[in-house]
């Protein structure tokens, strides 16, 4: 399977040291490059993501262009519109996106999408994660994500924890 991702899922896996996760979860991983600049960037400037590499087993590939349905699309920052594009190019059905807004953009475009939260809960699944419940600790603590209660106790559940 081949994933297009953006920016967030991959630096806060990054920032707990489970970005192998993605290999082993969807086997290719691809982004473009204003996603691999945006974390590049953040892992300057950013203390909490300071000193952070770009995963070399995620390829850089550039979209063609901005899908159609994207232009003029102000709720989405760049990364997020190459990244929607670049899977709607390349045919490629699903994009690991955190925020909403490109959600709903990848929805509208057909796509399917799966944040962070999603992969925790998959990994779990799938046995590469004993338990999730401090992983998510450590997503709010060192990578500065938040999750609501409710939403940590609905995930926390569907994985039996």
């Amino acid at each position: 399977m081949i994933v297009v991702t953006d920016t967030s899922v991959v630096l806060n896996l990054c920032r707990l040291g489970l970005e192998y996760l993605l290999l082993d979860l969807f086997g290719k991983v691809i982004s473009p490059p204003a996603v691999a600049s945006e974390f590049q960037r953040l892992a300057a400037v950013d203390p909490r993501f300071a000193g952070l590499l770009w995963p070399p087993s995620i390829r850089v590939v550039a979209p063609l262009g901005t899908a159609p349905a994207l232009r003029g699309n102000h709720k989405l920052h760049p990364g997020e519109i190459e990244a929607l594009s670049l899977a709607a190019e390349q045919n490629i059905n699903l994009v690991l996106m955190d925020e909403r807004a490109g959600r709903a953009a990848a929805a509208r475009l057909g796509l399917e999408s799966v944040g962070i939260l999603g992969i925790l809960i998959q990994a779990k699944k799938d046995g590469l994660l004993p338990e999730i419940g401090p992983v998510l600790d450590d997503l709010e603590s060192k990578a500065g994500f938040w999750i609501s209660p409710s939403l940590k106790i609905r995930v926390l559940g569907l994985v039996r924890e």
